[in-house]
This record gives C-alpha cells, structure tokens and sequence, in this order.
C-alpha cells in the first residue's frame, strides 16, 4: 500500500494486462500485498480450454522460478505434487544408443518438467482466494493513455467495450505485448526484434502400453543433429512433450508423409517406435512450425504509471532457457522493490526499468550468442544449447 504522507496507507488499484504464467503470478504478489488488482486476459480462462497447439506445452523450473513461487505459497505443490525432477540430460545418438550429462553431480540439485496449463490454472486458482482480485477473460486491450492509467477493452464475444482507470498498468502480455506498443509511442524508448530462422513445432510420445513412461523420466532427453534438434520433457500423465527445432526451409521441405518418414528414419531412427508412425505424421501435419522472436527495449516503464515484464519486456530466444523463470524473477524482484521503497510507485518503477534491463539484455545476448555460433552454423551440433540450457543455477 502505497505510503501517504500523512503516515496513512492507500491501497493502489492495478491492472495487470495478460493472465498468462507472468501476470497471474504478479497479480498474487501484488494481491498479497493488499492492493486491487484486476487481471485482464485476451484469451478464454485456460482452466476451461483445450491445450492450444504453438506454445510450449511444458517448462523448466530452475531456482529462481521456485523462489518466485515460493513466495506466494506454491513452491511445495509443485514441486511435490507435480514436477518431475530432471537430474540431467539423456542425449540419443543417430544409433540409438545414450548417454547421461548430470546437471550437478556434487549438489545432486535438479530442475522441473512443470504444465504451462497446470501451472498457469494454479496460479489463476490461487487468486481466487483473494477478494482483492478481478479477473476478466475474453477481454482485449483497444485503446490506453498510459501516463493518465487509461485503458480500454474490448469483449471478443459481445464486442462491448468496457473503459478502466488505474493507478499503476502492468503489462505482462507477451512478447506481441499491447501495453508494449503504446509505450513505444512515448519518446526515447528504445526497441529492437529479432526473428531468427529456426521454428519449432511440438510432437508426443505417448505412455506405454500399462500407462507409463517409454523412457528413463527423469532426464531431459535429447537428439543433438547439427543444425537441427529435437528435446522431449516428461509430463505427468506418463506422455512426453517434444519438440523439434529446424530451420524454416527444412520443414517446408518435409511437405508430405514419405519426406517425413524419412527424414525420422534418418536422423531420429530410435524415436520412431516412441512415438508411433501414425501419430508422427498425423501431430506434424496438424500444425506448422512457430517463430521465435527475441525482443530487446527500454525503458520498461511509463512514469509512475505503466510497467511491462516477462516477454513484453525481454522475450528471448529458447537457446539459453530463460523464459519463464526470467518472467517469474521479475515478479520477485518487483516486490522486492515495493516492500524497498513501501509502494511508492515512481521509485519502484523506476529502479526495476534503471537496473533490469542490464540483467535481461545479458541473458538475451547469450541466447542469440548461442544461436548464431552453435546453432546457426552447425560448429557443435547444439552443443553449447544443451550444456547451458538446462543450468540448475540459471535464470532459465
């Protein structure tokens, strides 16, 4: 709450714009701390919605998105009820055969396959317990005048419009972030995107036939070919989330089931029989490939009055595994910052756009440092991708 000078205490009134895995998280930071917040989401409610094909259907959880989670309370629940710990990488040859790169052999520490849906419906769930939250689906971002906390949306549905007023605007609504495009309308801020060559497009392995896990669960597993690549993470129902990164020119080219079944039997032999030939061709031509964007700006900030985190602020490629943690950190060191400056929004704001930047420019360096020496030219086969991605340690 926000320090009058009086000594009184008034609760700000927030909008979060975007109800994905960083916006339901601050809006319950921002909840605990006793302020209104009301969470405004373009999509349906994802606890009611099928998984929707192009995003990644699970995640790593490194410490730092445990520490995020640990401090509104779902830290245990995850870890313990549904995250599958991945103590290393399993990496398959072109012959079939495997070997194991630990994580950390003297710590024994390990990261997480979690759900996106799982854990984005947690986090909205969570909210719920919060008589101080709002929550408003199917809604877009029209109009804004952010430096007087101005926004309008529209249902998709009944095409009404509904107009809101806010003492802080907080946009979390992706790397094709709304709030985003309006501050880019203000003077001296700075933008740069990136799109690369490579998309990935997502497969299943489906459990075993008594329901359980076709491969060894607890590893990240691997297919390092070049200047391709395939990943699975296990899931908890015993399936497998893999996804397999080209470059736009190669799936294009795998353009009908005879190109496809070749190229599998040819680079990726020992996964056929996992996934199944008819599954192969029918969860490939269902969909195409994604991009991927990497996003650099600032500042983050409009004033005391609007803010953008997660990949409104620094999406970035996937060579160095930041995303999600990178998001949840924000929300950590965001609440740092108001229990700091006890809620005044223009040195919060501020301080997070003054110092945040340098850590997420960082961190998107490296991911398209990765990607240009050791991906895009094929010099290791996506070494340098598979030995720091998945670092127990890393911001991922």
């Amino acid at each position: 709450m926000a320090n009058l000078e009086n000594g009184t205490f008034k609760k700000l009134d927030v909008v979060v714009v975007g109800g994905g895995l960083v916006g339901s998280l601050e809006a319950l930071f921002l909840a605990k701390r006793g302020h209104r917040v009301r969470l405004y989401e373009y999509r349906e409610d994802i606890r009611n919605t099928p998984q929707a094909r192009g995003r990644s259907i699970n995640l790593a959880l490194s410490i730092r998105g445990r520490t995020a989670l640990r401090e509104v309370g779902l830290e245990d629940h995850m870890i313990n009820n549904h995250g599958i710990p991945m103590k290393g990488r399993n990496i398959h040859r072109i012959d079939g055969s495997t070997y194991i790169i630990p994580y950390d052999s003297r710590t024994k520490q390990c990261i997480y396959s979690v759900g996106r849906n799982y854990l984005n419906g947690l986090l909205l769930q969570e909210s719920e317990n919060y008589e101080n939250v709002g929550r408003f689906f199917n809604h877009k971002l029209i109009a804004s005048n952010l430096r007087k906390g101005f926004l309008s949306f529209q249902k998709t549905d009944t095409k009404e419009i509904f107009e809101v007023n806010a003492d802080l605007i907080i946009g979390a609504d992706g790397a094709f972030s709304a709030v985003r495009k309006e501050i880019m309308k203000q003077p001296l801020f700075d933008y740069n995107q990136k799109y690369i060559e490579h998309g990935y497009l997502e497969l299943c392995i489906p459990p075993d036939s008594n329901g359980g896990f076709q491969m060894p669960p607890n590893y990240l597993h691997i297919w390092p070919r070049g200047e391709f690549m395939m990943i699975a993470l296990p899931n908890q129902d015993c399936s497998w989330t893999v996804t397999l990164f080209m470059p736009f020119t190669h799936f294009k080219s795998l353009d009908n089931e005879d190109k496809l079944l070749k190229f599998f039997e040819k680079y990726f032999p020992d996964s056929i029989p996992l996934i199944g030939k008819q599954k192969l061709i029918a969860d490939y031509f269902a969909g195409s490939a994604s991009p991927l964007i990497a996003i650099k700006c600032r500042p983050y900030n409009v004033e005391d009055k609007a803010l953008i985190i997660g990949d409104a602020a620094h999406a970035v490629v996937p060579f160095y595994g930041q995303g999600m943690n990178a998001g949840f950190e924000d929300c950590t060191i965001l609440n740092q910052l108001f229990q700091k400056h006890h809620d005044d929004l223009a040195k919060i704001l501020k301080e997070f756009s003054d110092t945040r930047w340098e850590d997420t420019f960082a961190i998107s360096d490296l991911a398209m440092y990765n990607y240009i020496e050791e991906i895009r030219t094929s010099r290791s086969g996506f070494k340098c991708y598979m030995n720091s991605r998945i670092v127990v340690g890393s911001s991922m």
